[in-house]
């Protein structure tokens, strides 16, 4: 703190990520992410906020979902905890699409700080990758570019079923359930069974995923460090 006002915080989420995403796939590419991009930009890294909203997927096994209302209180007390001890720039980096709009409220009634959220995906950068690996396969939940981004630094889960290609979604569909808008856990699971939301997991490699946390990495520490300069 004698040298920088500034901090990164991960958010992601603690919920299954089809056949072969590991549990808590979220929270590991915002964690993998933010400390790489904190070693380029020489920034401090928080502990990464893994409990959070994920209701939709609760009629799968090894999800652990808290309320919305829950987590913006959470975030509410760690922003302004961090405040407190004089953190002037905080960074929200983020995993999981249903964090968003509560770590925007929060984030609005942060007092003594300013607040940046962005999502490791929001980046062209990154982006122009995830079109060229995988298009429309891409998905919305089990996605290649996530489960790449695990390989790439934990391990490779055979595909099993996600060999296959799950139902492909409309352009339509993913701009309406954006944000994770999916609707009571049992119909979730009854339309997407194997947990896949549009996603050919099974497209993820190592090497997309090395690629995919360099391009992040870099485009997350240019932006904090701009965030830090901004006022």
């Amino acid at each position: 703190m004698k040298t920088s006002s500034g901090i990164i915080v991960p958010t992601g989420s603690t919920e299954q990520h089809g056949p072969m995403g590991l549990i808590g796939t979220d929270a590991i590419c915002a964690e993998m992410i933010a400390e790489e991009a904190g070693n380029i930009a020489g920034a401090l890294v928080a502990p990464t906020l893994a409990y959070t909203p994920a209701a939709f997927n609760m009629s799968f096994p090894g999800t652990i979902s808290i309320s919305e209302d829950l987590f913006e209180a959470l975030a509410t007390e760690i922003l302004a905890g961090l405040a407190s001890h004089g953190f002037k720039h905080i960074y929200f980096l983020n995993g999981h699409g249903a964090n968003l709009a509560p770590l925007k409220r929060a984030a609005s009634r942060c007092e003594g700080a300013q607040i940046r959220i962005r999502s490791w995906w929001d980046f062209e950068t990154v982006n122009l990758l995830r079109e060229t690996y995988y298009g429309d396969w891409e998905g919305m939940h089990g996605t290649p570019s996530e489960v790449a981004i695990t390989q790439a630094r934990l391990r490779v889960l055979p595909p099993g079923i996600a060999a296959d290609p799950p139902e492909k979604l409309s352009r339509d569909y993913i701009k309406q359930h954006s944000g994770d808008r999916h609707g009571p856990p049992d119909e979730h699971r009854e339309r997407f069974p194997d947990g896949r939301v549009g996603s050919h997991s099974a497209l993820a490699t190592p090497e997309h995923g090395q690629a995919l946390i360099k391009a992040a990495e870099a485009a997350v520490a240019e932006d904090y460090a701009n965030f830090l300069t901004a006022g």
